[in-house]
């Protein structure tokens, strides 16, 4: 891999490769765009099989973060880490607490959180050095589980997508049919259920389909049925890559909005369901839910403030939906166009506050 190549093709401002011989520390932390503001992205730790790989990873979700901020409307940019190792057995204080240091060594440029083989606890151990770090436990002020508020978001973003296919935002008598009924996806059944609408459900997990069934008298099917079930919409909350040249033409839903990442294995199948006129919400400004409660902590915690911000979710795929008929392009694109074009808007207001001030500079010489 050309890192110096692979960063200027895709406008990366800066990687940090991290060691700590004592504790095994092997972390990357990748910043994709501060020109919103600090980059605020998780930490991540899995066991990849190449550095190469763990590299490719860290600069792919740092680039994914900053469109997922920029289109939430956060001033905040976008960064990722990785760390290399098992979470399941390598974790030691020393190596979080070594991690916390090089963060802190960043003097805010990035802002870690909660991601993949981390957990509330190691971002309490960080926190020990840094406090560029969100997603810490209740007691430190924190936000706490973000599943509920996650799914919130899903469930207003859902409501404004349903109103594009059928002219009202009302879910109530509207057949569901959710894919993975995990932490975040029970909460938005929950509120699903509470308006009435009918649910079809599936997991790998049987028990949480029993407590599906049990607590909002949702129907189960299996998990290779679920995409072709008479429905009005479909939510994927578990597996990314979902659709696809095999699911595609099983689909009877006229919305897809759920809270799975990486939805679309390739582009080219968010053209394709564009083009049969499925209403797609596009992963990363549905599900920004999560990202938009740590946020908050930045201001110091409100919960209320926290949900207000949320519940903007609903313009945002709005917005999405009118530059897809605007410009006459899928909701995939429209939502990156979103997101560019307010960086854009910061970086000529950059620019010309800039070139105002070195004006008045001249002037006064």
């Amino acid at each position: 891999m050309e890192l110096f190549s692979y960063m200027e093709n895709y406008d990366y401002e800066q990687v940090v490769v991290c060691q700590d011989k004592l504790s095994g520390l092997k972390a990357i932390i990748a910043i994709h765009d501060t020109t919103l503001g600090p980059a605020l992205g998780g930490t991540r730790m899995w066991m990849y099989d190449t550095e190469e790989d763990a590299f490719e990873d860290a600069l792919r979700l740092a680039k994914g973060m900053t469109y997922k901020n920029a289109a939430a409307g956060l001033n905040l940019g976008g960064g990722k880490t990785v760390i290399i190792g098992d979470p399941r057995k390598d974790k030691n204080e020393e190596m979080f607490r070594a991690f916390g240091r090089y963060i802190q060594g960043l003097n805010g440029r990035y802002i870690t959180a909660e991601d993949v083989g981390t957990t509330v606890q190691d971002m309490d151990t960080i926190y020990e050095e840094t406090d560029y770090v969100t997603g810490i436990s209740p007691a430190f002020g924190s936000s706490g589980n973000p599943s509920p508020i996650t799914a919130y978001g899903v469930y207003v973003g859902m409501k404004a997508a349903a109103k594009e296919a059928f002219g009202t935002d009302d879910l109530a008598g509207k057949t569901i049919a959710v894919q993975g009924v995990g932490n975040v996806a029970y909460n938005l059944c929950k509120h699903l259920h509470q308006e009435g609408a009918s649910l079809i459900v599936t997991d790998i997990n049987k028990e949480s389909v029993q407590r599906a069934v049990a607590d909002f008298n949702a129907k189960a099917v299996d998990v290779n049925d679920i995409y072709g079930v008479e429905c009005d919409i479909f939510a994927p909350c578990a597996l990314g890559a979902i659709i696809n040249d095999k699911t595609i033409p099983q689909f009877k839903a006229k919305v897809i909005a759920g809270a799975a990442n990486n939805q679309l294995k390739e582009e080219r199948h968010g053209s394709l369901i564009h083009e049969i006129g499925i209403v797609y919400a596009p992963d990363y400004v549905i599900n920004a839910g999560g990202v938009i409660n740590v946020a908050d902590e930045l201001n110091g915690y409100n919960s209320e403030r926290a949900l207000k911000k949320v519940e903007g979710i609903y313009q945002n795929i709005e917005k999405v939906i009118d530059i897809s008929k605007r410009d006459q392009i899928p909701t995939f694109k429209a939502a990156d166009r979103m997101a560019e074009e307010r960086i854009e808007r910061m970086r000529r207001s950059r620019r010309q506050f800039l070139q105002n001030g070195q004006h008045i500079l001249s002037r006064r010489r």
